[in-house]
């Protein structure tokens, strides 16, 4: 009989589950995708039923895949910030997820900006739409009935990791881990504790929110009637970032790694100091082990960086799958001159601007579609080179490598152009599954599934600067400067 960890991956497209063994092998993978709701410009939702249900059919399918398999405990990643509220007596949604991507709250946070300090110091994060706690506000105010049955206790509030713990468990918890909650706008990083400053600022009533636990620990078990085992352990939670973080062994000050998904998240871990910046990136929880100190991060946040190659797919149609915007992108020498900005949703990090809009310069008659594709992936190195100067600049710590993991890091061409202009070594990690076996490491250290994590870490490729992107960059910020502050609607 197999002994395996259980480790369900629910990410802004799909929802997952990998099964990995004690030497932190895959052993089986399932995976589905699910609607992608775009009720507004600006707007994105996600069915809560929909997530729910592709997770649990994702985690029975991977489980008959290995007959047998004795499940030693679960671990969760998730998207983070996006944000459920649900009825505690019905255990139904009161509405869609509102998604981590959305804009509708850009009006509000300008509304509070004068309180901005205030949610730095507390949380470690900026005011935008992109946290949780605006999107909390805006259904309490626009769901009928919403306010009231709040002020009733009546509802739950939480990011995908406590929904999903809620219907693994019947119902029977209603919590989170230190990294989720420090996501929200509402939780202080420095105590470890939801703010009631920042709950009153928000008009958020303190009954809706989970009990916060760290990111390793046995917190509930699966319930009955479920596809899966009753009686499992939940160990394990952290969010997306943090669990890709941790599966990547950055376990000391000064290492980073980037998850190139939908977004993409530049991570560098702090240790048990919070890092307050001031060059646009995020202070935020790394994770929490039992009986130890808190651990944090500087991160940088881009919006949209794997989505932009979609995009190239489905709305523009010069590529019929993913995997074409390599050939197509290598098959010219450079852009021509092309940049383009894929600020969808606004610009994250170091920008942080809600109203920017995706933009395409240096466009002549010459341009082809191969000269777009390889802007696009020159976006995604670049985003990414903005995020790491700032680390540099607020940890005055000189990152000597970033390593990489995710769906993007199987473009080689990426790869070379992120070292170019970064000017640092990438190191690609032999697995791309860093986020779920983060999660599966939390959760199997809880049990004592593990004996050496670190010993598992290996890496595939390092690609070497082998030329400058200074020109590169030069042209980008001023393609930048013309996406910024495009809609005001």
């Amino acid at each position: 009989m197999h002994a395996a960890i259980l480790a369900l991956d629910q990410g802004t497209t799909s929802s997952r589950a990998l099964l990995f063994d004690a030497r932190g092998r895959v052993l089986a993978v399932a995976q589905r995708e699910f609607r992608q709701i775009y009720p507004r410009p600006g707007w994105i939702e996600h069915d809560a039923e929909e997530i729910w249900l592709t997770q649990i059919e994702m985690a029975a399918e991977v489980l008959a895949k290995v007959p047998g398999v004795a499940v030693a405990a679960i671990g969760i990643t998730n998207q983070r910030e996006t944000t459920i509220v649900w009825d505690r007596v019905t255990g139904r949604p009161l509405a869609n997820a509102i998604v981590w991507q959305d804009r509708r709250t850009a009006d509000l946070c300008d509304a509070l900006r004068e309180h901005e300090p205030l949610v730095r110091e507390r949380t470690g994060l900026v005011l935008d739409p992109y946290f949780s706690g605006t999107k909390l506000r805006w259904l309490l105010e626009h769901v009928d009935g919403a306010r009231d049955m709040a002020n009733a206790g009546r509802l739950a509030f939480g990011t995908v990791d406590s929904w999903l713990i809620w219907r693994l468990t019947g119902g029977r918890a209603h919590v989170t881990d230190v990294t989720n909650a420090s996501r929200t706008l509402l939780f202080n990083i420095h105590r470890a504790a939801w703010d009631p400053d920042l709950l009153r600022l928000l008009d958020i009533p303190a009954s809706l929110l989970p009990e916060v636990r760290p990111s390793s620990g046995i917190v509930a078990t699966t319930g009955p009637g479920l596809p899966v085992p009753e009686g499992i352990p939940i160990a394990g939670m952290a969010g997306d970032q943090q669990a890709a973080l941790f599966g990547q062994r950055c376990t000391e000050p000064g290492m980073a790694k980037n998850t190139y998904g939908t977004g993409s998240f530049v991570v560098m871990q702090t240790g048990d100091k919070a890092i307050a910046s001031t060059h646009g990136l995020l202070s935020t929880i790394a994770w929490q082990l039992p009986d130890e100190p808190l651990q944090y991060a500087l991160e940088g946040s881009i919006f949209v960086t794997g989505a932009a190659v979609q995009w190239l797919r489905d709305g523009l149609g010069i590529i019929r799958n993913a995997a074409e915007v390599e050939p197509l992108a290598a098959s010219v020498p450079d852009s021509g001159g092309v940049y383009f900005v894929p600020a969808f949703t606004g610009l994250g990090a170091p920008h942080w601007d809600p109203y920017a809009r995706g933009t395409l310069a240096g466009l002549t008659r010459g341009t082809t579609a191969a000269h777009i594709a390889r802007a696009t992936l020159e976006a995604i190195a670049l985003q990414t080179a903005d995020v790491l100067d700032a680390m540099r600049v607020d940890s005055g710590i000189e990152l000597t490598e970033l390593r990489v993991d995710g769906g993007g890091t199987a473009n080689g061409l990426l790869m070379q152009i992120q070292a170019d202009v970064a000017g640092i070594p990438v190191v690609r990690a032999a697995t791309s599954e860093s986020t779920a076996l983060g999660a599966a490491y939390l959760a199997g250290l809880a049990v004592g599934f593990w004996e050496d994590v670190d010993a598992q870490w290996t890496s595939d490729r390092t690609f070497t600067p082998r030329e400058t992107g200074d020109s590169l960059r030069e042209g980008w910020r001023a393609a930048v400067e013309r996406a910024k502050g495009w809609t005001f609607a």
